[in-house]
């Protein structure tokens, strides 16, 4: 007897007859009867599921919009610094020298422009850095940008409310993306 045989009970089975749907096994499947139960899903050499191997897509997008709202806070420092350059030397002209209304206010005006651009520059830093956290970083990074985001969309919200809603969405979306589920098995997967 050979494999193509039709009375080989090794072969393959041929022309088996087809049952009517919705008596029997269903239909299409492609598993044979008795095979029906769902495969169970990998499991990691430390028990639980296994933990993703590339990053999650979401993720992924949480780290591109911390890498938008790192450009955004270069502008926004960049405006900042030229405004309160400009400022300066609006009090120094002379011009403007016998205006004390002007000059009370610019002085007032200027350090509290310098300090929005020293702030700046330092939350464009530290979100920099963060944004490099994303591929080996641990839980403890998840919250720090967690902490970092809801932050960043109340600063959006309050001082700044027409320029900050940029930030504002992107930083909602950035919490969103790295607390759900896709999130915390990413930064909890186990590294070596």
């Amino acid at each position: 007897m050979s494999y193509g045989d039709p009375n080989n009970p090794y072969g393959a089975p041929q022309g088996q007859p087809q049952q009517q749907p919705g008596y029997g096994y269903p239909q299409n499947q492609g598993q044979a009867p008795g095979y029906g139960y769902p495969q169970a899903p990998p499991v990691s050499p430390y028990g639980g599921p296994a933990a993703p191997t590339t990053m999650p897509g979401s993720v992924g997008a949480a780290r591109v919009m911390m890498w938008v709202i790192v450009g955004l806070q270069v502008v926004a420092v960049a405006i900042l610094a030229f405004a309160a350059a400009a400022l300066n030397a609006a009090k120094d002209d002379a011009s403007l020298k016998d205006n004390t209304a002007f000059q009370d206010l610019v002085g007032d005006s200027t350090g509290l422009i310098w300090g929005y651009v020293v702030f700046g520059l330092a939350w464009m830093v530290f979100a920099a850095v963060l944004a490099t956290k994303f591929k080996n970083g641990g839980n403890g990074a998840r919250i720090t940008i967690l902490v970092f985001a809801i932050i960043t969309a109340v600063l959006g919200i309050y001082p700044f409310v027409i320029v900050g809603l940029v930030h504002t969405v992107l930083a909602i979306l950035v919490a969103v993306f790295v607390g759900n589920a896709n999130g915390k098995a990413w930064f909890n997967r186990p590294r070596h």
